[in-house]
């Protein structure tokens, strides 16, 4: 898999989670944010890597572990609790520039 198909999947998955926060709050993979970032970190090496406001001001953000690949991406809910809502391997952590203007490529 290509960086631009992962980037795209990550993309995709962001939004289309963050818009259904409601899904990830019904799950079974909730607890609270403290609880959550530390199982993350200690069972999978992974830390923060992005972090955005979604829906309902709930908290999006993605956690990876550079030295295993593995990511995380959770939402968190203006109650604390924190759910996670997709995880992978292969993270890649990447600055696109948007093209200027008339520009095809």
């Amino acid at each position: 898999m290509n960086k631009q198909m992962i980037i795209g999947a990550l993309g995709f998955g962001i939004l289309a989670l963050a818009a259904t926060t409601g899904f990830a709050q019904n799950t079974r993979n909730c607890a609270p944010r403290d609880i959550v970032v530390e199982r993350l970190a200690s069972k999978y090496g992974e830390a923060r890597q992005s972090i955005g406001i979604g829906a309902n001001n709930s908290v999006v953000e993605t956690f990876s572990s550079q030295e295993t690949g593995s990511w995380t991406i959770t939402v968190t809910m203006t109650n604390g609790t924190t759910c996670l809502v997709a995880s992978g391997q292969s993270f890649e952590a990447v600055l696109e520039v948007l093209p200027t203007a008339g520009n095809d490529a």
